[in-house]
């Protein structure tokens, strides 16, 4: 073989050649690639990318949320190519596939490094909005978007901004961020600043940013602090709006910072001087003064004395007679009232008044009006286990116990004679002013049957039962036949006594209830008069023994010849004489 002669490759070569040209144009495939762009035809870019024809890429692709299109022919761009070539000959390349694989590649590099990324807002979906983060497209959920609920996110969108990647996930191509987050940060190293140069007592300017039912958030340029509606003013605040409006300029005392959660309280009244000072000497104890009710509760009512200056009335201390009633059925809001100083706390910041104390004591008034003895007449309020309670004049209420209703019956039996809304005629029976009781006796108006009477000499006799005592022969009336014995009433009197079977006669066979009738009239010998015990005992037992005894004394023996029917004989006919005398 001459040296000059021209080599020519065989089949086999020609073929190897080939296939590592194509394994070299496919190693590019699903890969990014710099290409040169050597035209701009209408609204498409072509460029090279080393290959044997070139690709196009849409003009809308080298655009987006704040980028501008500023692609010139010569300019080296990086292109995603999937394939090498097409039906038509040319490269398939993407420019967005190449910024959004780009873009992944740095995103989990910050995402890993916790660092914050840049990206834009360009449109909103369902539960929040879309954030192209230099191809990649991230969710931004709505509470994602600021600190406190924003409700035109309009200057938000296409403004290039720091976002915090909060999850990541290449295979499903979810990315999700949060603009909150980096807010907070920036917000607490702006706190911690602003407060390292706050002290507690400064006093200083702020602007009402927001209004709750406790208070108002007064920004303080840059960080929040609470003025709390109790340090408002010295007087009640029921509700800051009544001071405070959201924008107005107020001038609070710095009561107390914690470094730790940078909260700051705030308060407004400590710049006022304290209403409490000297409080003792303004509102000495019994004092009667003018005031306000502010505020009612269950357990009573507020009322201003002066500007900062609030006093409570209990509700035992509201009226002498309405015990178990609501404040606000007494008194009502902004009610001007007359109150008695009972207590002052000046430590407790606490004056306890009085209003019942201002009015006249019912039970004073009572007890002047009607002494013991007086004669009073009311309703029946209620019916109690141990007697009546009666409304008197003056709205107090007076009790007539069990014990004082009847004199003859149980208490417990006559009342059931009396229900709510009679009208009842009783006795004052005693006024116990301190411990507001009024006891009353219904029985006494009868008069007591055992009692004794003044006599014109002003000493005691016997009123009703002058004639009765022990062994004084009474007669006596049968009310009612017993099985036992027979109920008489003493003619003449109220007594009533029991004659037992045995006190009926002195002989046994005698001794038969049922030998009486009732309305008989019969005597008998009184055996015990008991005043104190209330007791009145009869027997014609007792009657006869007597008059045997009498009746022997004094017309004979036995043994002087005279029998013993004639002795009582006689005795009977000198008593029947002497009732006809």
């Amino acid at each position: 073989m001459s040296s000059n002669s021209t080599y020519a490759p065989s089949r086999e070569d020609f073929a190897a050649l080939l296939d590592a040209s194509y394994g070299e144009n496919e190693a590019f495939e699903g890969s990014v690639v710099k290409g040169t762009v050597v035209a701009i035809e209408k609204d498409v870019a072509v460029i090279d990318i080393g290959l044997k024809t070139e690709g196009r890429v849409a003009l809308k692709e080298f655009t987006g949320p704040g980028r501008e299109q500023t692609l010139k022919v010569g300019d080296v761009v990086e292109v995603y190519l999937e394939r090498v070539e097409n039906a038509l000959g040319e490269a398939v390349i993407s420019r967005d596939k190449a910024r959004r694989e780009e873009s992944w590649v740095k995103l989990e590099k910050a995402f890993e490094a916790k660092e914050k990324v840049e990206g834009v807002i360009f449109n909103q979906v369902k539960g929040g909005f879309t954030v192209d983060l230099d191809g990649a497209v991230a969710f931004l959920p709505r509470s994602q978007v600021d600190i406190r609920p924003i409700r035109d996110v309009g200057p938000l969108m296409n403004v290039t901004q720091p976002f915090e990647i909060l999850k990541m996930d290449r295979r499903r191509g979810n990315i999700v961020v949060s603009r909150r987050t980096v807010l907070e940060e920036s917000r607490a190293e702006q706190r911690h600043e602003i407060v390292a140069n706050l002290e507690e007592g400064q006093i200083i300017d702020g602007t009402v940013k927001n209004i709750t039912d406790y208070g108002a958030f007064v920004d303080l340029g840059g960080i929040d602090g609470l003025l709390h509606v109790t340090d408002i003013a010295w007087r009640r605040v029921n509700h800051p709006t009544e001071v405070l409006n959201i924008g107005q300029t107020v001038r609070v005392k710095i009561i107390k910072i914690n470094h730790d959660t940078h909260r700051i309280s705030l308060g407004m009244k400590q710049l006022q001087d304290d209403p409490w000072q000297g409080i003792e000497a303004k509102y000495p104890i019994n004092s009667r003064i003018h005031g306000r009710v502010t505020n009612i509760t269950d357990y009573g009512a507020f009322v201003e004395l002066e500007a900062g200056i609030e006093g409570l009335i209990h509700v035992s201390e509201m009226s002498w007679t309405k015990k178990n009633v609501h404040p606000g059925k007494i008194v009502a809001t902004s009610q001007e009232v007359d109150v008695q100083v009972l207590e002052v706390d000046p430590v407790k910041r606490r004056i306890s008044l009085g209003l019942k104390q201002t009015l006249a004591n019912p039970w004073e008034v009572f007890a002047q009006k009607y002494p013991v003895g007086a004669i009073v007449e009311g309703e029946v309020k209620n019916k109690t286990e141990f007697g009546l309670f009666i409304g008197l004049d003056g709205d107090v209420d007076g009790m007539v116990h069990l014990s004082d209703l009847d004199w003859k019956r149980p208490g417990e039996q006559v009342i059931e004679d009396y229900k709510k809304g009679d009208m009842v005629k009783a006795q004052v029976l005693d006024v116990d002013v301190e411990k507001e009781r009024i006891s009353l006796g219904v029985k006494q108006l009868a008069g007591d049957p055992f009692a004794s009477t003044p006599n014109a000499a002003g000493g005691a006799e016997e009123g009703a039962s002058s004639d009765i005592k022990k062994g004084a022969v009474v007669t006596c009336e049968v009310i009612e036949v017993k099985e036992g014995g027979i109920d008489v009433k003493i003619t003449g009197t109220e007594f009533t006594a029991f004659i037992k079977r045995n006190e009926l006669a002195r002989d046994r066979g005698d001794q038969r209830a049922e030998r009486f009738a009732v309305g008989e009239k019969v005597d008998a010998r009184v055996t015990l008069f008991d005043r104190k015990a209330r007791k009145v005992a009869v027997s014609i037992k007792a009657l006869e023994v007597a008059e045997e005894k009498e009746a022997i004394a004094q017309f004979g023996s036995a043994d002087s010849g005279a029998s013993l029917g004639d002795i009582l004989g006689a005795a009977l006919k000198a008593r029947e004489t002497k009732k006809e005398d």
